[in-house]
């Protein structure tokens, strides 16, 4: 499964179709699975009946109606989303897509063209309902996708992964995993008074998956221990203010949702549990919480040395990496390195200036400099996802004639000619066997292996999802406001908070209207993603960057337009470049306002500042590598500018 036309072959042509009476005994567990799936096929079918049969125009009357039988389509859905999006994601997508059109990169992905995926099915049917104007067919082309799609789940390939107790563990991971970011922010569900009764009708619905599971799988169940904490999780979530707004986010991932995927990582690594699944690609069956920096891996930070384990030779790469990362040797000028941009005291990042200054003096770098702590947490790189990997982003600013100004060969030659160097990555080369001599990959792996262990250390959010501490009033509700009225929870995904949702295969790509200038006078002219993927959608589309250390790396947006987090917050609480009047025709944010509150506004402020990492800043190196070239020994460690 390694091409996009493989993987769509897989999700959306059945070959063999599961027959309800196929004639072999079934569990009840595999019975509690296709009695759903066959309710909610019945109720899809009477919803496209019923959309059949409507005179046009459709009048408020009969759209409210439509409204009510879609809602109870959903909730049948809702039983079967445990299983939908793990087992056919795609598919899923079809039945419950948030968007209208997605472009996909994926992580088994990245080396093919990004690809368009039409979203259909039951969230862009209900905010399609709420349009002045409807057009029947298209309504009922939005359902009929949803009906053709959910058929790829009665196929004997789903049915056979019901008869072990390996997808079961694997789809309640999944579950967990969006129990603690998407089920509960509106993320695909458009309707927010909605919201809480779907989650309580999941959450009845899992249960009774689970009764059933463990009355078929007796040797692998789920333990008294974690279904009487799932019983809790219900308890809450039925105890909780009818009012969306008022949903405690903040307890019911610590104390109920995080404890029960600890649980279940347990139960993954006791019964053996087995993945063929790329759905799994980056998640790490050893990590205990969701807010661990262990969770998911997004990048390879060792490059060539991925094979290296031992601590001694990794901390000569380590060592190597930090001096490359302070030496000007990198650059054409041998005046300017990493350091100049990404300072270590600033978080990697340069909060001095709006955009950094570019390597000829002729002007500045139309973006901002972005932090590379956290960026091993993205599967693409830079503001328009333009690379793959951390080394090919390295080499890409190293040669870039307007940041760097390498030239690679001379590059090569400049580093080889300093003995420290040479030796070092000579004893290195017998453990990347597949490179015959030393090369830019080898530089580009230490220097990218040097900067990435700054990304391990957590927050003091972190401690406090983890019950090691617990937060302060402001920053809980700080949080509350995060994921529920502020909506920011739909884009910036824990436990990282930036783009990248469960099951972490993807980064995602937003249009938020960026502006020009402060004064909203105009539209920033950088295009972002259109210009590594030119469609409509793409059209000045970024990448959702974590909110990670955000109080420390400020200027904000691709241009650093605003360096505030207050002028950031009232750029969303406004509706984005929309809502302040600018022509955003394909703008992902909603353009209405959120209405925050003074207080709300603050607290969501002592929020992001609970993210700021423990990180310990390293002295630079003292001096640097001496060259046979007299000429570079002149050069400054940190570089001139």
């Amino acid at each position: 499964m390694k091409t996009k036309s493989l993987i769509i072959l897989v999700s959306l042509l059945v070959v063999t179709f599961f027959s309800f009476n196929i004639g072999q005994p079934t569990t009840p567990y595999q019975n509690n699975y296709f009695d759903k799936l066959k309710r909610f096929e019945n109720l899809q079918e009477q919803l496209i009946s019923a959309i059949k049969k409507l005179p046009e125009p459709i009048i408020d009357s009969a759209k409210s109606q439509l409204k009510n039988e879609m809602l109870q389509c959903r909730l049948a859905y809702k039983g079967l989303d445990f299983w939908m999006r793990y087992l056919e994601p795609i598919a899923q997508k079809k039945i419950n897509g948030p968007l209208p059109i997605e472009w996909e990169t994926e992580v088994f992905e990245k080396y093919e063209k990004p690809y368009k995926r039409e979203g259909a099915g039951f969230t862009l049917a209900l905010q399609y309902l709420e349009e002045d104007k409807i057009d029947k067919a298209v309504l009922l082309n939005l359902i009929q996708q949803s009906r053709n799609a959910s058929r790829v789940y009665e196929a004997d390939s789903i049915a056979k992964n019901l008869q072990t107790h390996h997808s079961f563990f694997l789809c309640n991971r999944l579950f967990l995993l969006n129990l603690a970011s998407i089920y509960t922010t509106g993320f695909d569900c458009p309707d927010k008074d909605q919201i809480l009764p779907e989650l309580k009708a999941m959450l009845k619905e899992v249960d009774e998956i689970y009764s059933s599971y463990n009355q078929s799988f007796p040797n692998t169940k789920l333990p008294d221990s974690y279904l009487i904490l799932f019983a809790k999780t219900r308890a809450f979530v039925d105890s909780q203010p009818s009012e969306y707004a008022s949903f405690n986010h903040y307890q019911f991932i610590r104390e109920f949702v995080n404890p029960l995927f600890a649980a279940n990582q347990n139960l993954i690594r006791k019964y053996h549990v087995i993945s063929r699944s790329f759905v799994d690609y980056s998640l790490n069956k050893n990590a205990n919480s969701i807010f661990s920096k262990e969770l998911y891996i997004g990048q390879n930070s060792k490059g060539v040395y991925l094979r290296i384990n031992e601590e001694s030779t990794l901390a000569k790469i380590d060592e190597v990496g930090k001096l490359l990362f302070f030496d000007p040797i990198l650059s054409g000028n041998n005046q300017r390195s990493c350091v100049s941009c990404h300072k270590p005291t600033q978080f990697f990042t340069d909060t001095s200036t709006i955009t950094s200054l570019q390597y000829n003096h002729a002007g500045f770098l139309d973006r901002n400099t972005p932090s590379l702590v956290n960026a091993t947490y993205n599967h693409l790189l830079m503001a328009d996802g333009q690379h793959f990997t951390l080394q090919t982003q390295n080499k890409a600013v190293i040669t870039n004639p307007i940041e760097m100004g390498a030239n690679e060969a001379d590059l090569m030659q400049k580093v080889l000619s300093c003995a420290e160097y040479k030796e070092a990555f000579s004893q290195l080369l017998p453990f990347t066997p597949t490179e015959k001599e030393i090369n830019f990959d080898h530089i580009t792996s230490a220097i990218t292996y040097y900067y990435s262990k700054f990304s391990k250390h957590n927050s003091p959010f972190d401690l406090a999802m983890n019950q090691v501490t617990q937060a302060s009033p402001n920053i809980v509700r700080g949080f509350n406001v995060f994921m529920g009225k502020a909506e920011c929870g739909t884009c910036h995904f824990a436990p990282i908070f930036n783009g990248v949702k469960p099951p972490y295969v993807g980064s995602e790509f937003e249009v938020l209207g960026t502006p020009q200038d402060k004064d909203y006078k105009a539209l920033s002219k950088d295009l972002g993603r259109y210009l590594i993927n030119p469609a409509f959608e793409t059209k000045h589309g970024f990448r959702t960057g974590t909110i990670r250390n955000a109080s420390n790396t400020k200027p904000y947006m691709h241009n650093g337009v605003f360096k505030t987090l207050e002028e950031v917050i009232e750029f969303y609480n406004g509706g984005g470049g929309a809502g302040r009047g600018l022509s955003v025709e394909n703008q992902t944010l909603s353009s209405d306002s959120l209405q925050l509150t003074q207080l709300e506004k603050e607290d969501l402020i002592a929020f992001i500042g609970s993210l700021t990492e423990q990180i310990p800043v390293e002295e630079a190196p003292k001096k640097l590598p001496k060259s046979q070239n007299n000429a570079l020994n002149k050069r400054k460690v940190g570089g001139e500018y």
